[in-house]
């Protein structure tokens, strides 16, 4: 599956423990992404300096859902299942 243009519940939901440019220590999970737009694309897709954890990530139905929300919802219960 491509990514939802404009979803960005990757981008919010998840922790993130690696550098992000601008936020040197990454982020908690449901904050949203400094270099996520207002639009919700990413200012670093295709750029070499996108993180790894960023670039490994592949959109797929379980994951992601079938819609915006129903990624936010799946991410947010995945990075919950895995933090305890």
């Amino acid at each position: 599956m491509n990514c939802r243009v404009g979803c960005g519940a990757c981008c919010v939901a998840p922790s993130i423990t690696s550098a992000i440019p601008g936020m040197p220590n990454g982020k908690p999970a449901g904050v949203r992404c400094v270099q996520l737009d207002d639009n919700n694309l990413c200012q670093l897709f295709g750029r070499p300096d996108r993180p790894d954890v960023c670039l490994q990530f592949s959109a797929t139905e379980d994951v992601c859902g079938r819609s915006n929300d129903e990624a936010y919802q799946l991410i947010t219960l995945l990075e919950q299942q895995t933090s305890l």
